[in-house]
């Protein structure tokens, strides 16, 4: 009997066994390392990588965490915990959910619960970040049609100065008076957007929020521009019998417009959740916007008006008093930091109030020249590795976007990378700005940032603003160029790509080795001449042809610590040319990411495995510009389409759109040879050969 039992037992757990998955054993352990069920807040994954939010991240062994065999690497980012897994992760992750007893998540729900991770400072500009970012393409189109309507009508060019371009011409007359039909539209009608944004990002109704806002800027009400020149015994009122009301809009005010917005939020959870599902379409709209409304004018539209009051009072003291000079400093040489941090967005509300207060903003004219500076600190790096190619490729593109307004790439491509470019722009930033508030220097919009700047700074301070533009790009790349001639290494100047050891005769590339520096520095010393072949006398079957057309670089270049690191295994990166992906080698296709579409996996005979990752963080687009052309399982040929992309729904979102590929596993393949710094054309130019 007891024999009996003990092989019913043993049967038992191999049928367990049997039903296991093939990564029940690694799920296991990591489930463990990161402080077991109870620490796990939420959980999903993305093409390679898995995506918790800890509930206690201290708990987490990183360092056993990345011992384990399965594990490519890890890091946190934005209040989540991130296991690097690879192509399989798919399977690891169903594996993980079984063992862990846990329901997985949307990647979005993964980014609301990694809020409690955050402290409230952080949730704070989170919050103003996401409410801001889908306006800002209508602040900088008006800013720049407020900047166009300057020069028109209120620059005295003609007739020994005493006339503008609209006292002269009646075509450009009416053209600056309609322009103003979309300025008025952008800037006195923003607490329609600003409801609108606050609503969508808190998953309300929206259509309540757009009409919430058109009730703060009705015609009905005095216009906010209107009210200090009117007496207070004119302001128009609601009369209730038992109290009065002012009838005041809310023109360009943006505190009051987020406060109601909020408000409006609350009564719409609140009421959705004690009203029975029989007559919330009725009762849930109706009663949430009429207390809304009421609240914003009785109660949250007048403080929210004095404290917006408050702070632009304080910002603009501190921008003209006595101390605007350190004031200045201190702002010039910060901002680029607080770019890192996010807590930049700050100013965005800030900008506009001061604009609603004063007419203007000194603050804004700041922001533009730091950008201007950490570009010209790029332009410093662009001289010091003119012969560097492979970094030409990321400084010249960096350098250019920076100084029309858009710095990340510059700031985490280039300068943060080094180091001293960074700091040699914060010096020239903070000159610029303490120049700019002597000479109070005064915009009359948020505009595009950089060089472009100027269009949206007042006639009369035209001027000194390009004085200081010109302070913030000499003296960063002046003292880039100082620094950097100490700093950087001959292999930072030249590039090692430079030194790479290639030969005609044999067709090798040493472009995956990385020499040292002083190997590098006795190459160029002795002068040696580098050339590059991109032919080879290999069967189709142990090459890689490119995938798209661009240039292709290494990943060392690619703006991501995942990819560049080799975190996942090494490979190449593409600068697309074109917007569609081509298998580089004969394969099947064995990894697809259904809800983002934006890689692809593919298994080669010998077993190597292959990532295509088109951009970066584009998973966060959600398959928005990503179409397939493939499906899961199929045989594809070299040459063969597998995802058409549209770069320019991924730059609009904020993305670089280089394409990697990555060897996540070598397989049978021996001597993998990379060819980088070159320009290839899909189909047919050779990147990567292998035995």
């Amino acid at each position: 009997m007891f024999k009996q039992d003990a092989e019913r037992e043993v049967k038992t757990k191999i049928t367990e066994e049997r039903k296991m998955g093939k990564y029940t054993q690694d799920a296991r352990q990591l489930l463990n390392l990161i402080g077991g069920k109870e620490n796990i807040a939420a959980v999903s994954h993305c093409v390679t990588r898995m995506r918790f939010v800890l509930t206690d991240p201290s708990k987490a062994d990183v360092e056993a965490i990345e011992a384990m065999k399965v594990v490519k690497g890890s890091f946190t980012q934005a209040g989540q915990f991130q296991v690097i897994i690879g192509n399989t992760v798919a399977d690891f992750y169903n594996d993980f959910v079984k063992v862990a007893g846990v329901e997985g998540v949307s990647k979005d729900a993964v980014k609301q619960a990694a809020k409690q991770n955050q402290n409230i400072v952080q949730r704070i500009i989170t919050a103003l970040a996401e409410i801001f970012a889908p306006l800002i393409p209508a602040i900088i189109t008006g800013g720049l049609i407020l900047g166009f309507r300057n020069c028109i009508d209120s620059i005295y060019f003609f007739e020994n100065g005493t006339k503008t371009l609209c006292d002269i011409s009646q075509f450009w007359s009416g053209l600056d008076s309609f322009l103003w039909l979309i300025g008025e539209a952008i800037f006195h009608m923003l607490p329609v957007g600003i409801c609108w944004s606050v609503t969508k990002k808190m998953g309300t109704t929206e259509m309540l929020g757009i009409v919430l806002g058109l009730t703060l800027v009705s015609g009905q009400l005095l216009n906010a521009y209107s009210v200090a020149g009117t007496a207070a015994a004119d302001i128009p009122k609601w009369d209730f019998g038992f109290v009065k009301v002012n009838m005041i809009g809310y023109q360009a005010q943006v505190l009051p417009a987020i406060m109601a917005a909020f408000v409006l939020v609350y009564l719409e959870k609140f009421f959705r959740k004690i009203t029975p599902q029989v007559i919330s379409m009725v009762v849930v709209p109706f009663c949430s916007l009429v207390l809304a409304v009421m609240a914003a004018h009785f109660v949250v539209g007048p403080i929210g008006w004095k404290i917006g009051s408050v702070i632009s009072s304080v910002v603009y003291a501190g921008i003209t008093g006595s101390f605007k000079v350190v004031f200045g400093t201190i702002f010039g040489f910060v901002y680029a930091p607080l770019v890192i941090t996010g807590l930049h967005h700050m100013s965005d509300a800030i900008d506009l109030q001061l604009i609603a207060d004063y007419g203007g903003t000194m603050l804004w004219p700041m922001i533009a020249l730091s950008n201007i500076a950490q570009g010209s600190a790029v332009m410093g790096m662009i001289l010091l590795q003119k012969k560097n190619a492979a970094a030409q490729e990321v400084n010249v593109p960096a350098g250019i976007s920076c100084y029309l307004g858009v710095t990340e790439p510059a700031i985490f491509g280039v300068n943060l990378k080094y180091g001293f470019p960074f700091i040699c722009g914060m010096i020239g930033s903070a000159i610029s700005a303490v120049v700019c508030v002597m000479t109070s220097t005064t915009a009359n919009a948020v505009g595009v940032g950089g060089i472009p700047g100027i269009l949206s700074i007042q006639p009369k301070y035209m001027g000194s603003f390009a004085i200081c533009m010109v302070i913030a790009i000499v003296i960063p790349m002046a003292l880039t160029v100082v620094v950097g001639k100490k700093k950087l290494s001959e292999a930072d100047r030249i590039g090692a790509g430079d030194c790479a050891d290639t030969s005609a005769e044999t067709g090798s590339v040493r472009t995956s080795e990385t020499l040292s520096d002083t190997e590098c520095s006795e190459s160029a010393t002795e002068n040696t001449e580098i050339r590059e072949t991109t032919e080879f006398n290999s069967d189709a079957a142990n090459t890689f042809r490119a995938y798209l057309t661009g240039k292709v670089i290494t990943l060392k270049e690619v703006n991501d610590g995942v990819f560049s690191e080799g975190i996942m295994g090494d490979g190449v990166a593409i600068l697309p040319e074109n917007d569609t992906l081509y298998a580089p080698c004969d394969g099947e296709v064995t990894v697809l990411m259904d809800e983002s579409r934006h890689a692809c996996g593919l298994t080669l005979e010998n077993g190597m495995e292959i990532l295509l990752h088109i951009g970066i963080d584009t998973v966060e687009m959600k398959g928005d510009g990503f179409e397939y052309l493939v499906s899961l399982n199929q045989k594809v040929k070299q040459g063969t389409p597998l995802v058409r992309f549209d770069r320019k729904k991924i730059r609009e979102a904020g993305h670089p759109d280089v394409t990697v590929c990555i060897i996540t596993e070598e397989g049978n393949a021996k001597d993998i040879k990379l060819i980088t710094g070159i320009h290839a054309e899909s189909g047919k130019t050779e990147i990567v050969s292998f035995t």
